[in-house]
């Protein structure tokens, strides 16, 4: 923890990337963990799609509903908290995360780029028009009916689904961010999602070091200047402490 904090205290421009990690200790299942009651009787890398979207709206609101419910439940735990302090700080230049529940933003990070979308607004897959969710998902955690546009339309999450693309501004606001990061803080992620998972590669061929924080291996770890097995409820709190 203290060479950690040593290398963000030290740092000229401190860049982190996380993942479905960072969310788990609020309450929200990680796709890629064993599967919980709420992945128990469904593929969600099949029925998160945009063509299940498309031909059978009503099963992927009925398989989004409790994950809905679980991220308007949710509250930003002390790893969100930690990184949100770094930024308040002057320390975290920019915040790139995987996640799309929007905790990190809850907690008061300000810079941050969302590279799968988030649950904010929906666009009408007929006319196209943007509206905000605040009362559209309450209506989907309480019935688990498809939400509709005003035209008629099934209205879409603004988040990225299987067989869509990133957003390309933010891909490319966080490519950008890691050639111009020194060092780079990935926390929570099994950095098995392309494109996201080469942005640490890119950090590194520009120079970047590279902490770090994931209980589980991953591909990069050998090059890592920094390597911590930890909660990252945990172990954010303390390279902050450390600082």
């Amino acid at each position: 923890m203290k060479d950690a904090a040593a290398l963000v205290k030290n740092a000229r421009y401190l860049v982190a990337l996380t993942g479905a990690g960072v969310s788990t200790p609020s309450g929200i299942p990680d796709f890629r963990s064993p599967r919980s009651g709420l992945w128990e009787n469904v593929d969600p890398f099949e029925v998160a799609s945009l063509d299940t979207l498309r031909r059978r709206p009503a099963a992927f609101y009925q398989w989004l509903q409790p994950l809905v419910a679980l991220m308007r439940a949710a509250k930003p735990n002390p790893a969100h908290l930690a990184l949100a302090e770094l930024e308040r700080r002057g320390i975290l230049k920019v915040l790139i995360t995987q996640n799309v529940d929007s905790l990190h933003q809850a907690a008061g990070s300000q810079n941050v780029i969302e590279l799968h979308g988030s649950f904010r607004s929906a666009t009408c897959l007929k006319c196209l028009r943007i509206v905000s969710t605040a009362e559209l998902m309450d209506q989907v955690i309480a019935t688990g009916e498809v939400p509709r546009c005003s035209c008629g339309g099934v209205l879409k999450p603004d988040v990225v689904l299987m067989g869509e693309m990133l957003p390309p501004q933010a891909f490319h606001r966080a490519e950008q961010a890691a050639r111009d990061c020194d060092l780079l803080l990935v926390a929570g992620t099994s950095l098995e999602i392309a494109p996201a998972n080469n942005l640490p590669w890119l950090a590194l061929q520009h120079g970047a070091r590279l902490v770090m924080v994931n209980r589980s291996p991953t591909d990069l770890d050998s090059r890592a200047t920094v390597l911590i097995r930890d909660d990252v409820a945990t172990a954010l709190p303390a390279i902050l402490e450390a600082v």
